[in-house]
């Protein structure tokens, strides 16, 4: 049976992921003619606002993959629970 805070958890754990993220890894950085296509495509009004967007799209895709890689050695190696 799973646990009923499951959901909560798994969002709760991604965005403490993306927190780890933002402090360890590195964001990535644009050119300035693809940051001032990217700021004419998204109608940015200035480079900030890119950045802004690109960085918490960048570190909650990394805080997503690192849970899915820590949920996945957990279950495969450590788990207590029966199969």
């Amino acid at each position: 049976m799973k646990h009923p805070l499951e959901s909560l958890m798994t969002a709760a754990g991604i965005l403490l992921l993306a927190l780890l993220s933002c402090l360890l890894l590195p964001a990535p950085s644009l050119g300035l003619t693809l940051a001032q296509s990217l700021m004419e495509t998204f109608h940015f009004m200035d480079l900030s606002q890119l950045y802004t967007v690109l960085f918490c799209l960048w570190f909650l895709l990394l805080g997503a993959i690192e849970y899915a890689v820590i949920r996945f050695v957990w279950r495969r190696w450590f788990s207590l629970a029966e199969r």
